[in-house]
């Protein structure tokens, strides 16, 4: 399930941002940019997710 949800914020952070970037450059809207940089977002945000340890961290 976090990772259903780790997509579904990274899609919607991004195609707002394309949104709003787009009007800003007086660009049409094209909505698959979005979908294919937020699929590459939240898999780089699951590897990072994953590759720090879980628990308590040992101070020696």
């Amino acid at each position: 399930m976090k990772y259903v949800m780790t997509f579904f914020w990274s899609f919607c952070l991004i195609t707002m941002l394309n949104y709003v970037s787009g009007a800003i450059a007086n660009l049409p809207f094209d909505f698959m940019p979005g979908v294919y940089v937020s699929l590459v977002v939240s898999v780089i945000v699951i590897l990072l997710a994953e590759s720090f340890p879980e628990g308590e961290i040992a101070d020696h």
